[in-house]
């Protein structure tokens, strides 16, 4: 089962959108962390200008062609932006750890699909040897019975009875055969398992001692609220709409930016003898210019869009508290009912089921040797033949719910289903 799970995670392209969205989220974790950081561009560009054009030599117009050719850095940064930059880097950490909170979760989720849509194989082909069982013991009591019609010990109608009942236990065992395709097909869909190939079905199993375990669901659900995927997820989602409101109030407050740059340019006429324009060096280092400035950002009046950004980012911050709160309810009625409170319940009926599978085998085998011995009917042979699969079905669905749910609790209590490589 654990190795069903693996595959899964490995090929699973929910996991890889995961992932992917994960990684997207450590860039933009990344780009939060360079807004700290001043703006640098340089640029250079080349002007050709034809007819009229003003020499800079002495600002006169001379009707020339004329080569221009600019260059210039310039850089910014935010002094001060009413702590949209931290709170916008600490949103974007927030949502670096979602993102992979979010990648652990649905590999959690995956894991427990491919556990129950495992855990249905393995009934299924259980019932199917036990419905193959019966069809055997159901084809021997035939042939004992026409031997014994054909010796006078039994009548016609009793043959007939028993073959009802082998073609009753023929289709039955057709029909779980169908069941257990249909459960290994679902089971090859979770994992994302190539449907013509093979899958290797481990079915042995060890010795379980069906022990019910007393444990407390408020430790386990203590745990579970600071550690797992579903409830870390709720928790940073409000702490991302928290910041999200406090960058959403930054907008009312003012904002302070600083910038710089230096620019310099080579300028000459052509074709005009008369103009001999300084070297290209020295025109660089001559025409060389630098500016600083410093500016002040007042927001007054945007027609109310900041009001309604900073409400609606409120009431996303209420919407997030209301449903963290259900969701950890919800967590712990499911560790109290839907997983301790199983575990044990299945344990209890383990233990009590193993009890009456025994008695019903030493009753069908009592009650067949009295058939045989001509005290029972062939309805009676059926009947405890029936209850006896009854059983041994009851038995197998408990077992196997049991261990499914021993799973499900050492989830909640920090034990992953499949250990991270």
């Amino acid at each position: 089962m654990t190795e069903c799970m693996e595959y899964a995670i490995e090929n699973s392209p929910v996991i890889k959108q995961r992932a992917y969205e994960a990684d997207n989220y450590r860039a933009n974790y990344i780009a939060a962390l360079g807004a700290f950081l001043p703006g640098i561009s340089a640029d250079a560009g080349t002007q050709f200008g034809f007819g009229r054009n003003i020499n800079p030599d002495d600002n006169t117009i001379k009707n020339v062609s004329s080569f221009n050719n600019v260059y210039g850095v310039s850089a910014g940064v935010y002094l001060f932006r009413s702590g949209q930059l931290i709170n916008q880097w600490k949103q974007a950490r927030v949502d670096k750890l979602l993102g992979k909170n979010n990648e652990q979760l649905a590999k959690d989720e995956l894991s427990i699909e491919v556990m129950e849509a495992y855990i249905n194989v393995i009934y299924y082909r259980g019932m199917m040897k036990f419905a193959a069982d019966k069809l055997e013991e159901s084809t021997q009591n035939y042939s004992k019975t026409s031997r014994m019609e054909e010796l006078g010990l039994k009548s016609i109608a009793d043959v007939a009875q028993i073959e009802v009942q082998m073609a009753a236990d023929d289709y039955s065992l057709t029909q779980y055969e169908n069941l257990y395709n249909t459960a290994l097909i679902t089971l090859k869909e979770k994992m994302n398992f190539p449907y013509e190939a093979n899958l290797y079905i481990d079915t042995l199993t060890s010795e379980f001692n069906y022990i019910p375990a007393n444990e407390s669901v408020a430790d386990i659900f203590e745990y579970a609220r600071e550690n797992n995927p579903t409830a870390i997820q709720y928790n940073l989602r409000l702490q991302s709409y928290r910041y999200d409101y406090k960058i959403a109030k930054g907008n009312f407050l003012p904002s302070i930016y600083a910038s710089g740059s230096i620019s310099t340019n080579y300028y000459k006429f052509l074709n005009d003898d008369t103009s001999v324009p300084d070297s290209f060096s020295d025109q660089f280092r001559n025409n060389r210019g630098e500016n600083f400035s410093i500016t002040l950002s007042i927001p007054i009046f945007n027609r109310l869009s900041t009001t309604s950004t900073a409400r609606r980012a409120r009431n996303y911050v209420r919407i997030a508290e209301a449903q963290q709160t259900e969701v950890l309810q919800q967590l712990q009625g499911t560790i109290e009912k839907k997983s301790v409170l199983d575990r044990e319940g299945y344990a209890k009926e383990t233990i009590q089921l193993d009890k009456q599978v025994r008695a019903n085998e030493l009753a069908y085998q009592l009650t067949l040797r009295q058939y045989e011995e001509g005290l029972m009917s062939p309805l009676d042979v059926q009947t405890s033949s029936a209850t006896l699969l009854e059983a041994r079905a009851n038995l197998l669905q408990k077992q196997l719910m049991y261990i499914m749910k021993c799973k499900i609790v050492d989830y909640y209590k920090g034990i992953p289903f499949v250990e991270n490589k």
